[in-house]
């Protein structure tokens, strides 16, 4: 499996020209995708491990990478996201940039088993975050119904339609965390992103 490092990651986010309002909301999915993936606490009977971090935070910080590209509606940014990343050697990585707005292969019994991947991780993550603030699944629907759903009842339907799928999703997660949806913004990591191996250079 090959993985972009975090510096990486960051070098891609200029290659590709990501406005910063964009790079910020991608850092900010990247923390808590990592907050959640770090503190699962999967049951040992059933052998079921955490997703990969080094996948999930890679994932997560250029799960918007065609995002500027598509800003125009020459693209889907999801579909454009995989397609870039597969340019670059990174299969893996564009499956989960893909599947960051509507998960194609959602399994509710799965989750409630502990069974979860990176994918899963940071679709759940991106619906947390508006913008550069953490906050509820409810406040995240609200905000794309009336940026996206364009007045039409058949989109709003979709979009229901997928927050239930997220709602699911974080029912399972958070029965294997510590914490509660609402109180997830304190454990997530305020700490910047930086390049490797300088620790203050390339902040996001």
């Amino acid at each position: 499996m090959n993985v972009p490092s975090i510096s990486e990651c960051l070098a891609l986010m200029d290659r590709y020209a990501m406005l910063d309002n964009i790079r910020e909301h991608s850092c900010i999915v990247a923390r808590v995708a990592e907050a959640i993936g770090t503190h699962l606490d999967l049951p040992c009977d059933t052998g079921c491990t955490p997703p990969d971090m080094a996948l999930v935070r890679a994932g997560a910080l250029l799960h918007d990478i065609a995002k500027t590209k598509c800003l125009d509606g020459s693209c889907e940014h999801a579909e454009e996201g995989m397609l870039i990343c597969q340019a670059l050697g990174y299969p893996e990585i564009g499956r989960i940039v893909r599947e960051h707005v509507i998960l194609k292969n959602f399994s509710p019994d799965d989750c409630r088993r502990g069974i979860f991947n990176a994918g899963e991780l940071v679709y759940y993550a991106d619906k947390r975050v508006r913008h550069d603030e953490i906050v509820s699944l409810d406040q995240r629907l609200d905000y794309i119904i009336d940026h996206y759903s364009r007045g039409s009842d058949y989109i709003k339907k979709r979009i229901r339609k997928n927050f239930a799928m997220c709602k699911e999703l974080e029912s399972a997660l958070f029965s294997y965390l510590p914490f509660a949806p609402g109180d997830l913004p304190q454990w997530v990591e305020k700490r910047p992103f930086t390049a490797e191996p300088v620790p203050d250079s390339g902040a996001c």
